[in-house]
């Protein structure tokens, strides 16, 4: 039932002890303030790692070759490693039903690139037609390589946004025009965007054309696949770990490689980097949880103990409530309405506070694996109610305390 008189009494004392109250409210909306705002940039981190992942297919394999360390079956170590195309093409034979899609590569290198009179200084790399499911460029204009300009060893180019920006800005669309590499004329076929700028500046031409045209051999630089989506993400960390172990294999027994020779050659995996940085964010987000509630409890602490100034100030005023007929539930319910009432309205100020700088600051943040710190509303609503509870319990002791004190004692009390 609503007593206005108790309100009254309540914003009384507010009114008589206002540095007091204010200093004691400020401790706890800076603990929910501070709670929130950590919490936020730890989902921000997981925001930001998440779209790195996403830049490429999150369930790719890379292996890239690299020189020997150790001595194995009667070869010396700082062996070069080379690998060309019978290992992709027994590899995708061996696990053409675990992989989604795959795509050799090779950096085309010592050739010279010109538009028109323009020297152009960007790398060339040929690439397979299902690359673009592995490495995720994104098409703006045209197409990317296909089948067709594979078997065909195709004169097509695919060049990056940064270049289109750079080279081909008095133009309407770089598509349709030629590129010169090494004398070569290659027609520009798409046009693709990337995350960040560097990847930008590559030109993709197809893998066939770029180990015929350019004696490439059938050296390669790299081999790189995707796996299927399955379920969970355990699951997916599983698959990914069994392939790349399975793949690491064949290619160590292929170039006659001791199998601890972890320098002889790379195979990398994005879901076990992304299960690193996943349990990182988690580590994270905990230590934050851990700061944001010590302070929070530091609040709550010293709720408390104004309280029990609130009740040292107030005996005599207790005393002479008891022997006019109050009940000792009326002095403790006196004592914690002020404590849920303080606690109550810091809490949700710091709520309010820290939701709106969120609001009107994170879109904005632009920071490296930080993206859009936020955080879910009815989490951030329940730590404001478990923080108005833990007042109730911080005024609980101080209230009880008042209602033992006995009125002859209070009554002396000065």
């Amino acid at each position: 039932m609503f007593d206005i008189e108790r309100w009254q009494e309540i914003f009384d004392t507010i009114r008589k002890n206002k540095l007091r109250t204010f200093l004691t409210g400020l401790s706890v909306a800076s603990g929910i303030f501070i709670l929130v705002i950590l919490l936020g940039f730890g989902q921000g981190m997981q925001n930001g790692i998440e779209h790195e992942f996403k830049q490429d297919a999150t369930t790719s394999v890379w292996a890239w070759p690299g020189v020997t360390s150790k001595e194995f079956k009667g070869l010396n170590p700082g062996r070069r490693i080379q690998f060309n195309n019978d290992n992709f093409e027994t590899a995708s034979s061996m696990f053409k039903e675990t992989v989604e899609y795959e795509s050799p590569r090779i950096f085309v290198r010592g050739i010279t690139v010109n538009y028109g009179k323009e020297a152009l200084v960007y790398s060339i790399q040929g690439v397979g037609a299902e690359f673009q499911f592995i490495e995720g460029p994104k098409m703006i204009e045209g197409r990317f390589i296909n089948y067709q300009d594979e078997t065909s060893t195709g004169k097509v180019a695919i060049i990056g946004k940064k270049i289109k920006k750079d080279v081909f800005n008095k133009v309407d669309t770089p598509l349709g025009e030629f590129i010169d590499i090494s004398g070569i004329p290659f027609k520009i076929v798409g046009v693709f965007s990337e995350m960040e700028d560097r990847e930008e500046e590559r030109i993709y031409i197809p893998i066939t054309t770029a180990q015929r045209v350019f004696n490439g051999g059938d050296r390669l630089n790299s081999l790189s696949y995707t796996l299927p989506p399955v379920e969970n993400f355990d699951q997916a960390v599983a698959q990914a770990v069994n392939f790349k172990n399975n793949l690491r294999t064949y290619l160590q027994q292929a170039h006659t490689v001791a199998p601890n020779d972890n320098g002889a050659m790379e195979v990398w995996s994005a879901m076990e980097e992304a299960k690193r940085y996943y349990g990182l964010t988690g580590n994270i987000k905990l230590f934050f949880w851990f700061v944001g509630i010590c302070t929070i409890i530091a609040g709550v602490v010293g709720v408390s103990n104004i309280m029990l100034i609130v009740v040292k100030e107030r005996t005599r005023e207790i005393g002479i409530r008891k022997a006019l007929g109050a009940k000792p539930w009326s002095i403790v319910g006196m004592i914690m309405h002020e404590s849920i009432f303080v606690t109550a309205i810091s809490g949700f100020t710091g709520l309010i506070f820290s939701m709106g700088l969120l609001e009107l600051v994170g879109p904005h943040i632009e920071v490296d694996y930080v993206l859009n710190p936020s955080v879910n509303f009815q989490v951030a609503f329940t730590t404001v109610v478990v923080l108005i509870l833990a007042g109730t319990l911080a005024g609980f002791v101080p209230a009880w305390r008042a209602a033992k004190v006995q009125v002859i004692e209070s009554l002396r009390d000065e």
